[in-house]
């Protein structure tokens, strides 16, 4: 997942860095607690993620590398969960952050095991791993405005529910239009329906509102789709039974 930003990446790093900052524009994570340590890498950490019945709760282990040789910033993480009700059970994932000629590329990649037993292996290439994945470049689309435009990220994901309100509306009205229309065989009214239904399905979003379509789902190039190597050496947060889906070194 690959997004650019027009913005410095000190930026950048602060507000995707800061566990404060953090889950207010990541849809995945309500809260980052860090904890307590003696100030070296790596970083341990607990995340939650909280549903309106439960709160799914999780570990986990980061490194990052804000200073080298070619520009670049890199951070790491491992992550995992006792949490029978996560559909995400053990994984690891990386950021990237490469400087361009007016902000940066903002790139991610990511892979886990499995949770929730047979279940979540069923849902988990049909629905589950589709909806992080929306979820993943919204987050980016929401921290980009974020970044470039001093955009809460409360507020952009306010527009995000105004927004497909109105889309929704927009299709409810088309279809009592086209059926009043069949049953009263007025291809007027049958014509304003179509065209309020195509509206709310293909005008484009106002800038204010996250679009997962903003991201790129493919690297431009194949160097940044690479795993950074300090992957392999960060320690897991737990003990992993053998056979988790984490990202392989390239």
């Amino acid at each position: 997942m690959e997004i650019r930003i027009r913005a410095s990446l000190e930026r950048v790093w602060t507000l995707s860095q800061d566990p404060a900052l953090h889950p207010r524009w990541d849809l995945r994570f309500s809260r980052i607690v860090p904890e307590p340590g003696d100030g070296q890498d790596p970083v341990r950490f607990r995340y939650e993620f909280r549903l309106p019945f439960h709160s799914i709760q999780g570990v986990g282990t980061s490194l990052g590398h804000r200073y080298r040789p070619d520009g670049q910033a890199t951070s790491v993480l491992k992550f995992d969960t006792a949490d029978v009700l996560s559909p995400i059970g053990p994984g690891s994932g990386y950021w990237r952050y490469i400087p361009t000629e007016d902000g940066l590329r903002f790139i991610t990649g990511y892979n886990y095991r499995p949770g929730m037993g047979i279940l979540g292996r069923i849902l988990d290439s049909s629905v589950i791993r589709p909806a992080l994945g929306w979820a993943t470049a919204t987050s980016f689309d929401r921290l980009r405005m974020w970044a470039e435009s001093d955009l809460d990220p409360a507020e952009s994901r306010n527009r995000w529910f105004i927004d497909a309100a109105a889309r929704a509306g927009g299709l409810l009205t088309a279809g009592f239009l086209v059926r009043h229309a069949l049953t009263g065989r007025n291809a007027a009214i049958a014509a304003v329906g179509v065209a309020t239904g195509l509206a709310s399905c293909i005008l484009p979003s106002h800038w204010p509102v996250p679009r997962a379509g903003r991201c790129l789902r493919r690297p431009p190039d194949p160097r940044s789709a690479h795993v950074p190597s300090a992957l392999a050496g960060l320690p897991s947060p737990s003990a992993r039974p053998a056979g988790d889906k984490t990202l392989s070194q390239e």
